[in-house]
């Protein structure tokens, strides 16, 4: 039985996990850096410890501090939402090993899937499709060429431990794989401390499609459906849909089925995401699995009436997947937009600073995630996106003119934000054709 949770993280996802908490009875800690002292999360939650100053480094990623945090107020379970230690091999086993209840699957899945040659190497095994690359690390620039030679340019180069849109470089000739070679594995070393590459055929524009997938602790393994994510830049998402009106329900109903068929075969539990690339013929591609909650799951939430998190929740608890996810009714369709404190005009350049006037839009089948108010300063150490704006309607034309009307309504000031640059997607003729691919944005 849980009694109290410790959510290792900030913003939206730390609120939106406080209030499913308050939900189902269950007592919150939150944890802050020094510059989030005054954050929505840490005056929500039922008791709140400072981890470390501003750096994420000192603070988010500190293992160290949370620990201590997660023994001192008592709480026997974490939550780690997504980003910051949210796939940590090392944090998830220490949590194991002190006897507090991870919420989310075990160290050695996160460890097994967080390896993203490991994770290609295990889902062809399952039966999952991949695309032609190198079996394992790349291990020396002849033979990052020798693999190119053979699988043909264009390639694309990704850091094992990569994620997030970091790590990843396109090379299409042999003179751009040897400039880009040193460069992806500095950044890698850099941003996750681990420099190991692999190299994979480049699916030329294609569709990014995820399939949502949850398992217990008991047998029981489902799916709840699929998420388009085509709408990126620089490997970032930016909108996010459910279902995809991109692949036909034949198409769906394979990739459904072998993704719950390679979740049951490496014995997963708790919620995950499994991320393909779906090419112009309607060829789907293994690229990475998530080994926890998405930023776009709100998307899922709307068209299937599940709870994520508290699913994750009861899952962690020993309990059996709910009816609703196992008698699984898709209704309807969601677009989620993320609002950005960022200049779209100036390469989106963050806007952190003081929101002088908020207006939240309301109505029917609309949600904000956030964690902003009124004079709420918005600090530059962390990612930019201050809010989600989620839509439901009865299909993708009523969802994209109620999330027009939303982000219309949508009022930030004293900060720049990409609300208008989002609005411009949302009347792009592309965009409402439903013709278009990764390079979109682009």
């Amino acid at each position: 039985m849980i009694r109290k949770i410790l959510i290792a993280n900030r913003g939206e996802i730390a609120v939106r996990i406080i209030r499913a908490c308050r939900e189902m009875g269950i007592a919150t800690v939150a944890v802050y850096s020094e510059a989030d002292k005054n954050a929505l999360h840490v005056k929500l939650a039922d008791q709140a410890v400072c981890i470390g100053p501003a750096p994420s480094q000192k603070s988010y990623l500190n293992v160290k501090a949370i620990l201590e945090a997660c023994c001192l107020t008592g709480a026997d379970s974490i939550h780690p939402g997504y980003g910051f230690l949210s796939e940590n091999v090392s944090f998830a086993k220490m949590c194991s090993e002190m006897g507090i209840n991870y919420i989310g699957p075990s160290y050695e899945l996160i460890e097994l899937m967080g390896n993203k040659s490991k994770a290609k190497e295990t889902m062809k095994k399952a039966g999952v499709p991949v695309v032609e690359g190198s079996e394992g690390n790349v291990e020396s620039l002849q033979g990052a060429k020798d693999i190119a030679n053979k699988i043909g340019y264009p390639v694309i180069m990704k850091a094992v431990s990569g994620g997030g849109g970091k790590g990843i470089r396109i090379a299409n000739s042999e003179e751009e794989l040897i400039r880009y070679y040193d460069v992806i594995r500095a950044e890698a070393k850099s941003a996750f401390n681990d420099d190991s590459i692999y190299i994979e055929k480049y699916i030329k524009n294609p569709r990014h499609i995820e399939i949502q997938v949850i398992a217990d602790k008991h047998g029981n393994v489902a799916h709840l459906g699929d998420r388009d994510c085509t709408v990126q830049r620089k490997n970032q998402k930016m909108l996010e849909e459910s279902p995809s009106d991109y692949i036909d329900e034949k198409l769906r109903q394979k990739m459904e089925k072998v993704s719950v068929k390679a979740i049951e075969k490496i014995g997963y539990t708790n919620a995950g995401t499994i991320e393909y690339l779906v090419d112009k013929e309607g060829n789907f591609y293994f690229m990475e699995m998530n080994t926890r909650l998405q930023v776009e799951h709100p998307v899922t939430e709307f068209v299937t009436g599940v709870d994520l998190v508290k699913e994750q929740i009861n899952i962690a608890s020993g309990k059996k997947l709910s009816k609703e996810v196992m008698n699984l009714h898709i209704k309807g369709h969601s677009i989620e937009c993320r609002i950005n404190a960022e200049n779209p005009d100036k390469n989106f350049m963050p806007c952190p600073g003081k929101i002088t006037g908020l207006h939240i839009p309301g109505g029917n089948g609309i949600r904000v995630d956030s964690a902003i108010y009124q004079d709420y300063i918005i600090p530059p150490n962390y990612d930019s996106m201050i809010a989600k704006l989620i839509v439901h309607g009865k299909d993708r034309e009523e969802c994209i003119n109620k999330m027009k009307s939303a982000l219309g309504e949508f009022v930030i000031e004293g900060v720049t934000t990409n609300i208008d640059f989002l609005y411009k997607i949302l009347e792009n003729p592309e965009f409402i054709k439903n013709d278009y691919d990764t390079s979109f944005i682009k």
